[in-house]
């Protein structure tokens, strides 16, 4: 599934993110923890690069991964020159004051009020960018939703004396070209629902829990039988949950069993998972 969802904001977006990377001094780069490769935007790190600038990458939502998986990433990452990982739930703000204390070492030269730390927050649209300001800060100043292209301008904010932290748009990149990664993508709704069909995303969601996590679909779901695949996972859905289309003779109602499956991932009602291996 090649994928273009680039709205008009998005254009802006990404011409002010590269002023911004050329004026901070640690990008925080916030991923899904469940699929930090396909949450991380290569535009973004092409950006980061050209301006050498060093990068804490978040990984978010770290509450509804695999936590054996999650650790493999952050081996990964913190090997990276010029790169801290973490995994953090940023809903918890015990959790998300980990950030700016890791960012502080990689610009130790700015720590004070003439030269405060300048931390620029980015990442692709429904990570969790908006929700980790708002921790940070303490207060509720940036939009948050569950949805794609909540966040539609830099917001700038002083954390303390000694730090500014700078929120932006979520930003993709103009087509993604691999099938997976826009599958991956639309998943966890960083895509607008408006150019994905549920079925063909419920149904590839299924085929990666059938394979690595099946047990969670028989304790949700009723999913008994390992050789299904994922077309079968929503037939059983529908069938479990009396999804039938109206006057159609009892036919099975597969968009709504999407949507069931779908949303519960999303909200985590199915445990802990992670749809993407390091090294995959």
């Amino acid at each position: 599934m090649s994928v273009q969802w680039y709205p008009g904001h998005m254009t802006v977006a990404r011409r002010e993110t590269a002023k911004t990377m050329a004026a901070c001094d640690v990008v925080i780069e916030v991923l899904d923890a469940r699929m930090p490769e396909a949450s991380s935007n290569p535009v973004i790190t092409e950006l980061r690069l050209a301006c050498q600038r060093p990068c804490v990458k978040v990984l978010n939502k770290a509450d509804l991964a695999d936590p054996r998986i999650t650790k493999s990433w952050l081996e990964q990452y913190n090997h990276m020159a010029n790169v801290s990982a973490v995994a953090i739930s940023c809903t918890h703000p015990g959790q998300a004051a980990k950030v700016p204390t890791l960012c502080q070492p990689l610009a130790p030269h700015r720590n004070s009020p003439t030269k405060p730390l300048r931390m620029f927050i980015t990442g692709i649209p429904n990570v969790g960018k908006s929700t980790l300001m708002n921790m940070l800060l303490k207060r509720r100043l940036a939009k948050v939703g569950d949805q794609p292209a909540v966040t539609r301008v830099q917001q700038r904010h002083s954390l303390s004396n000694n730090m500014t932290l700078i929120d932006s748009p979520g930003l993709l990149w103009p087509k993604i070209e691999d099938p997976n990664v826009g599958l991956l993508l639309a998943t966890i709704y960083a895509i607008s629902a408006k150019v994905v069909v549920d079925e063909e995303i419920a149904e590839f969601l299924a085929t990666i829990l059938l394979a690595r996590y099946p047990a969670l679909l028989g304790t949700r779901y009723g999913v008994t039988s390992e050789e299904l695949d994922g077309a079968g996972v929503l037939d059983t859905i529908a069938i479990k949950r009396g999804c039938l289309k109206k006057g159609k003779g009892g036919e099975l109602d597969r968009e709504k069993a999407a949507k069931i499956l779908l949303t519960d991932y999303r909200h985590g009602k199915l445990g802990r998972s992670s749809l993407e291996i390091p090294c995959e």
